[in-house]
C-alpha cells in the first residue's frame, strides 16, 4: 500500500464480501450513559470521572455481564440540560425491560448499580444505537455518522450515537436494544429501510449480523433461516437444539406461524484467510465464518 493511501477496514471488508452473519457481540444487558464530551479510545473506562463512582458502575456492570456504552444524540453536541442513563434488559421470555435516569454529577451514576439489580419496566420503545466511535476506528465515524443523521431524521426520539459495539469492518453498525439485534454494512439509505422493517416486525437477513442472546453459529443459522424463508419478527424463531462435531454444527430452530414450524440447519465453521480486520490493528487476524451446508423445513 502506498504511503499516501489510507486504509479503511470497512471498504476492504466490502470488497472481500466478508460474511456478516454470526458476528454480533454476545450479551443481553446494556448500560447507556449520555456523555457530551469527546469519547476516549476505551469509552466509559477512559472518562475522567470520580473514581469511586466509576468503580461502582464497572463492578455492577461486570457482575451483570452488561455492556457499558457512551451515547449522545446525533448532530451538534448539546452542552446544557441533564444527561441521561439507561439500563436495558433482554430476557429469555422475549420481554424487554428498561430503566432510565438522569445525572448532573458523577456521583449520580451510582444509581446505575441499583438499576442493574432491578427488573425495570415494560413498554418503552426500543433504542437505536449507531456506532460512531472514531477514536476506536475511523470507519465507525465515516459510515456511522451519516447513518445516525438519516435515522435521527426519521426517529429523533429513538436514535443515539454510541461508542464501540464491535465489528469495525462492518460499519455502519446499528444495534437495536434491548431487542438485541445487530445490523452491519449499512449506509444512510439502507439503514432507514432496515430499521423501518425491523420496527414493523420484519427482520431481514441481508444486513443482519445476529441476535445478541445467541452464539455465533446460532446467529448464522437464524440468518440463514431468514434468508431462505423470508423476514420474521424478533421472537418468531427460537433456537431449541445445538450440537457440534468438530467444526460441523447442527442447529434446530422452531418457528411461529406462518413461518416454518421447524428448521434444521447445518453449518461448517472455518477460518477466513488472515486479514487486517480493523483500521487501527496492523496485525493480521483470521475471523471464523460459517458456510451453509444444509437448511430444510421439517
Amino acid at each position: 500500500m502506498a504511503a499516501t493511501e489510507r486504509f479503511f477496514c470497512s471498504e476492504s471488508a466490502r470488497l472481500r464480501s466478508d460474511p456478516i452473519a454470526g458476528t454480533a457481540s454476545h450479551g443481553v444487558v446494556w448500560v447507556l450513559i449520555e456523555y457530551r464530551g469527546g469519547w476516549p479510545l476505551n469509552g466509559f473506562e477512559g472518562l475522567d470521572l470520580e473514581p469511586e463512582t466509576k468503580a461502582i458502575v464497572l463492578s455492577a456492570a461486570k457482575a451483570a455481564r452488561a455492556r457499558v456504552l457512551l451515547v449522545r444524540r446525533p448532530g451538534p453536541r448539546r452542552r446544557e440540560g441533564q444527561s441521561h442513563w439507561a439500563v436495558l434488559h433482554h430476557q429469555e421470555s422475549g420481554e424487554y425491560r428498561q430503566r432510565w435516569g438522569t445525572w448532573d454529577k458523577d456521583e449520580d451514576l451510582a444509581e446505575i448499580a441499583t438499576a442493574l439489580s432491578l427488573p425495570g419496566t415494560l413498554g418503552h420503545p426500543p433504542v437505536i444505537l449507531v456506532c460512531t466511535h472514531s477514536q476506536h476506528d475511523q470507519c465507525c465515524a465515516v459510515w456511522g455518522r451519516p447513518v445516525g443523521r438519516a435515522l435521527s431524521e426519521r426517529w429523533p426520539e429513538l436514535v443515539w450515537e454510541c461508542s464501540h459495539v464491535g465489528g469495525d469492518r462492518f460499519a455502519g453498525n446499528v444495534v437495536v436494544a434491548p431487542d438485541g439485534v445487530y445490523y452491519g454494512n449499512l449506509d444512510a439509505e439502507s439503514s432507514v429501510a432496515t430499521i423501518e422493517e425491523h420496527l414493523a416486525g420484519r427482520i431481514h437477513a441481508e444486513y443482519l449480523r445476529g441476535y445478541t442472546d445467541l452464539f455465533p453459529a446460532q446467529q448464522a443459522a437464524v440468518a440463514a433461516t431468514l434468508g431462505r424463508f423470508g423476514p420474521a419478527g424478533r421472537n418468531d424463531y427460537r433456537v431449541v437444539e445445538t450440537s457440534r462435531d468438530g467444526d460441523h454444527w447442527r442447529i434446530r430452530i422452531t418457528g411461529r406461524p406462518p413461518h416454518p414450524a421447524r428448521v434444521d440447519v447445518e453449518l461448517q465453521a472455518q477460518p477466513a484467510p488472515p486479514r487486517q480486520l480493523t483500521c487501527r490493528g496492523p496485525a493480521m487476524s483470521s475471523a471464523t465464518v460459517y458456510e451453509l451446508i444444509l437448511i430444510r423445513a421439517v
